[in-house]
């Protein structure tokens, strides 16, 4: 399984471990489809919409689905997820689902 590092923060001090299970429950659960307004600008509202709808899920499902959970341990509500997290995780799921679809990898970010 593939992993991928982004970035979370702006001096590069910081970094977070994505792996693809992590890209395709984002995928399966839509959850960044709606997330970005019209702006495109991702900010630490964003991030708290993100947080709330993935609760959300949590709360309505009568089952926990590990994937979701694993999703929300390792990224969505890791300490070091900030808005600009965000904003590269959105990137990188935007190259792996136009590699996936042409059957590829998208290239790492170191």
């Amino acid at each position: 399984m593939e992993t991928y590092r982004i970035q979370t923060n702006a001096s590069g001090t910081r970094s977070m471990t994505i792996s693809e299970s992590h890209l395709e429950t984002i995928r399966k659960y839509s959850l960044l489809k709606n997330l970005i307004d019209s702006n495109g600008i991702i900010d630490e509202g964003v991030l708290d919409k993100l947080k709330l709808n993935v609760r959300s899920m949590l709360e309505a499902s009568a089952e926990t689905d590990r994937e979701l959970l694993d999703l929300c341990l390792d990224v969505i509500y890791n300490n070091n997820m900030k808005a600009f997290g965000l904003n590269r995780l959105v990137e990188l799921y935007v190259k792996w689902e136009k590699a996936s679809a042409q059957g590829g990898e998208p290239e790492s970010e170191e």
